[in-house]
């Protein structure tokens, strides 16, 4: 029944108000600075930094005001009527604020804004024009969200008639999954904004140097790494909720997730070379400008509808064709100074092939042709569908076709360059560590084919033997020359951890690509199905319900040659509010060896539909992840990149 004459309080409308006085500030904010800097006012270069708190406070007293409309469950306000329910639980109330297009871009602008007002605070090292105008293009940003989210998204927007219940949130997303992914993941993908920022800074400027790759570099590999941590939690939410089965299936919007990890991995090594080297600095400035847009591309594609995905916000073409106008200006002006300003980037400094830092240029060269790999298969089919109305798929195969080579061919020299000195080589070190690489990685690969009786996989494990052990020698090469391990500086920890993160992913991701096995049936109670060697046995299936939702729970038996394993537990549930089907996977996760299984459709009279899958070593993809995040927060820790004073020393070559 609707309350007709329920009066809300006015939380709404403050929350509102608060995001119009953001909109203003930050105006003001993309103007008034920028004039500072091209006059020389200092007044109104500092004003840069007032405005890029007080915008970040104002914005955070406006999602604060949505999150309270959520938790007190007043369906007065829109967003929440057909986001949240009386009967969910508190978690599942909160996550549901940025579980939808409204609520979730909210969130994305208030980490864009924090990111302003960091820089706000820790640039005081800077110049004062080069931070005027960095805080500036952050506030056009911000502005130009904020602009698209008052006129065409407003989450206060109230209902003319209250309804007595709300129509709950999506079913796949109430889970822990929801409040942990989607902020992870905006941390990195907006994190990328302040290296656009004052990419476009410098540009106005007229020069990118080493103070301005020092102070960078921090911001840079603290979005890479969040960034990592948003995609591998997703990996894992995927994986155990959808009941697929797969830790990746190339989903459009896990590949646009995807193609900015890679530009910010190629981003971040290229801006480590511009801060030791003083090179490569019109190339860092491309790939700053390139990642992030690749994240507004991202943005774009789950709230445009162009591309069908299980992780789309929303399907509205009107909204997504203001969102292409706000990345093309973005962008697009981005690109259009770079391509005025980049001839007087270019750096006198040469970058020897058989250096460091020519290693590391090859790196980045792969990695974008990697992620141009990507890019073409996830948007090729929308070009043909626009250009012909012809509707095509691309998967698996196309990307097993080009991207795992591309892949294969960076891991040599993701291997081999850390093997390097800057500025050249001394031959025979590097021969000799090459050598023991190679020798290690064969020996590994014979055992594989001896035991696993798989080349593809026997390959692909020396490959990740090959990395391991010339990353260990690289960092008994830097131990060596610093005296000690102990007086190594903690990004030297930061690149063994990296690396040998990889190294695992490499070893999970190739196990499961060969060796896991799967069988799906439709079974009465009694009955089993078999996978990779392991049977499993459907014992019971019982009708139950809880909180918001009605369920059938299965007990899974599972045994190997007649030895009881245990028992998963597996269900099949309905959402009444959504009208929704789900299905909850049991899984036993193991260091070697994981098993899976869960139930669909089915009845106790017909049987129910099961699947079982074996995977082998796929909690290493996601510790492999784990290690390459944690690198980036052990990083972070160095003691040079706290030292604001000191920004212009230059790095430790170690």
């Amino acid at each position: 029944m609707a309350k007709a004459c329920y009066k809300p309080p006015m939380i709404a409308e403050f929350g509102h108000l608060a995001l119009i006085l953001a909109f203003i500030l930050s105006l003001l904010q993309a103007v008034l600075p920028l004039v500072g800097a091209q006059r020389g006012s200092p007044a109104l270069m500092q004003l840069g930094s007032r405005a890029a708190i007080a915008s970040f406070a104002l914005i955070a007293v406006s999602f604060i005001a949505i999150t309270f409309i959520f938790i007190q469950s007043d369906f007065s306000v829109k967003l929440a009527a057909f986001n949240s329910h009386t009967q969910k639980p508190l978690l599942y109330k909160i996550t549901g604020v940025w579980g939808n297009h409204e609520g979730s871009l909210l969130l994305w602008i208030l980490i864009l804004a924090l990111f302003g007002a960091l820089a706000a605070l820790f640039g005081r090292g800077l110049p004062a024009t080069l931070k005027a105008r960095a805080l500036s293009v952050q506030a056009m940003i911000c502005a130009g969200f904020l602009a698209f989210l008052l006129f065409t998204s407003n989450p206060f927007e109230r209902l003319d008639i209250v309804p007595a219940e709300g129509a709950g949130l999506n079913p796949l997303l109430q889970d822990i999954g929801l409040a942990i992914h989607p902020p992870l993941l905006y941390i990195g993908y907006v994190g990328f904004s302040l290296s656009f920022s004052f990419a476009v800074a410098a540009l106005i400027e007229g020069r990118v140097d080493a103070v301005w790759a020092r102070w960078l570099r921090p911001w840079v590999l603290l979005a890479w790494s969040f960034l990592t941590l948003g995609i591998t939690v997703g990996s894992i939410w995927a994986y155990y909720e959808l009941g697929w089965g797969g830790w990746w299936m190339w989903d459009p919007v896990e590949n646009v997730s995807f193609m900015p990890w890679l530009l910010g991995t190629a981003l971040l090594h290229s801006i480590m070379v511009l801060g030791t080297r003083h090179a490569m600095a019109s190339w860092t400035v491309l790939l700053a400008i390139a990642t992030f847009s690749l994240s507004l591309i991202g943005t774009f594609v789950v709230r445009s509808g162009v591309l069908v995905s299980v992780h789309s916000f929303a399907v509205d073409p009107a909204r997504g064709v203001v969102i292409l106008g706000l990345i093309l200006a973005m962008s697009g002006g981005a690109l259009g100074l770079y391509a005025l300003r980049a001839a007087s980037l270019k750096s006198s400094i040469a970058v020897p092939a058989l250096s460091r830092e020519g290693g590391l240029a090859m790196n980045n060269l792969l990695l974008i042709v990697a992620s141009v790999t990507v890019f073409l298969g996830t948007f090729y089919p929308l070009f043909m569908d626009a250009m012909t109305g012809e509707k095509i798929s691309v998967g698996k195969p196309y990307f097993d076709l080009t991207f795992t080579p591309i892949m294969c061919v960076l891991i040599l020299f993701m291997g081999a360059a850390p093997l390097m000195r800057w500025r050249g080589i001394n031959g025979a070190v590097l021969r000799a560590a090459l050598l023991k690489a190679f020798t290690g990685a064969a020996l590994i690969s014979v055992l594989f084919v001896i035991f696993g009786k798989n080349i593809l996989g026997a390959l692909a494990m020396g490959l990740a033997a090959y990395l391991a052990i010339s990353t260990l020698l690289a960092f008994a090469r830097k131990a060596k020359l610093a005296g000690s391990a102990r007086r190594l500086p903690a990004a030297s920890f930061g690149f063994l951890i990296a690396h040998l993160g990889m190294a695992v992913f490499i070893v999970g991701a190739s196990s499961m690509s060969v060796w896991a096995r799967e069988d799906i049936a439709q079974i009465n109670i009694g009955e089993q199905i078999s996978a990779g060697g392991y049977d499993f046995t459907l014992e019971s299936v019982t009708p139950g319900q809880i909180e918001n939702y009605q369920y059938l729970a299965a007990q899974i038996s599972m045994s190997q040659e007649g030895k009881n394993l245990g028992t998963l537990s597996s269900e099949r549930r309905y959402y009444p509010a959504r009208d929704m089907f789900t299905s909850e996977a049991g899984f036993k996760l193991g260091i070697n060896t994981t098993l899976f299984a869960a139930i669909a459709d089915g009845t106790p009279q017909d049987g129910f539909v099961m699947r079982a899958y074996y995977h082998p070593l796929v909690s290493w993809i996601w510790a492999g992840a784990f290690m390459m995040a944690l690198a980036g927060f052990v990083s972070l820790c160095d003691r040079r990149f706290r030292a604001i004073s000191a920004i212009g020393g230059r790095e430790d070559e170690t």
